[in-house]
């Protein structure tokens, strides 16, 4: 188990190298794919919430929307309820990549997923949820004692 992060972590690295080398939007970085497929999954959320879903902190999401902004693909406007904080919002730019961010990433889990049987990809899919939900919880409970 001591080598489990480790094996998850390069399993996620080389998904974005993947991404990366398939993906015809250049200037897209391997860090925005998440972003493109949360922002584009429930747009108009706030970047706090964004900074939630991705367990990123919140400069950092401020960090990759700046970039995204900049590059066209999405657009911030302030929220009614708290000005300081900002809705996200695809552009068409970000709307036209997304079914190839999508289409890549299926076909990274077909690849790696190839020749495991689906009953063992069922329970290690329901593990890795509960384990998620973990440390989500466990996070909740940080932020909530600071």
């Amino acid at each position: 188990m001591s080598k489990f992060m480790k094996t998850l972590n390069n399993i996620s690295r080389s998904q974005a190298l993947y991404r990366h080398s398939r993906i015809s939007a250049s200037d897209l970085q391997s860090g925005h794919y998440a972003f493109v497929l949360a922002i584009c999954r429930e747009p108009g959320r706030s970047q706090e919430e964004l900074a939630r879903e991705l367990c990123i902190n919140k400069s950092t999401v401020a960090r990759n929307l700046n970039c995204l902004e900049e590059k066209g693909y999405i657009t911030r406007q302030p929220l009614q309820s708290d000005k300081r904080q900002f809705s996200v919002h695809p552009t068409e730019k970000m709307l036209a990549v997304l079914p190839e961010i999508k289409a890549v990433s299926a076909e990274w889990m077909a690849l790696l997923s190839e020749g495991i049987p689906k009953d063992k990809l069922e329970i290690f899919d329901e593990v890795l949820n509960c384990m998620q939900k973990k440390a989500r919880e466990i996070i909740e409970k940080q932020e909530e004692n600071k």
